[in-house]
């Protein structure tokens, strides 16, 4: 019956992650740039792990970690709830700046969001999907949370070339930069 919950309550987790992007992308009248190999690869990436880490809350452990995970899967949600409250956070306080992983781009009304969680941290999007997936694989006590850590890289590369792009193009970014951390507060 709890574990049932919290399985659940991962899989609502991760809908509502998706909504919130699908509607707040829908209600920008950016225009879409065209498809490359390089960002439909990129979407169906996303795709796939999205409906990988759907499926993964209906199906037995995979690659349990330990053998009464309670303490475990407390930990995994707490992690889990804390990185889709920061990522949520993040996507509304950026607003119309932000711009899609696979097609990121500096428009020329673009502004330098200093506020909220933005006042701490450059890149809290990617911050709290990182602490989504890996509070996720934690509370299924799943041996599956160590991809986590190829994924924190790729977040890691994408991050800066997204901040050499900024700033280029954004006046007062680098004063920006040498006031906030990139991913935690006050530690990176």
């Amino acid at each position: 019956m709890v574990l049932d919950s919290l399985r659940l309550f991962l899989l609502l987790g991760l809908v509502l992650h998706k909504g919130v992007w699908e509607i707040l992308k829908r209600r920008q009248s950016t225009p879409r740039p065209s498809s490359t190999p390089a960002t439909v690869f990129i979407k169906l990436a996303k795709i796939a792990m999205l409906a990988g880490l759907c499926a993964q809350t209906a199906l037995p452990e995979v690659l349990p970690i330990l053998s009464e995970p309670t303490t475990l899967r407390l930990a995994g949600s707490l992690l889990f709830a804390a990185g889709l409250a920061v990522a949520i956070t993040a996507r509304l306080q950026l607003g119309r700046q932000w711009s899609d992983i696979e097609c990121s781009s500096v428009a020329a009304d673009h502004k330098i969001i200093e506020y909220g969680v933005y006042r701490f941290i450059r890149h809290p999007i990617y911050t709290g999907d990182v602490l989504l997936i890996a509070g996720l694989e934690l509370a299924l006590n799943s041996w599956l949370v160590v991809a986590v850590i190829p994924l924190a890289l790729a977040v890691f590369v994408k991050a800066k070339s997204e901040e050499e792009e900024l700033a280029q193009r954004l006046s007062g970014y680098h004063e920006y930069q040498s006031r906030t951390k990139r991913f935690l507060p006050f530690v990176i």
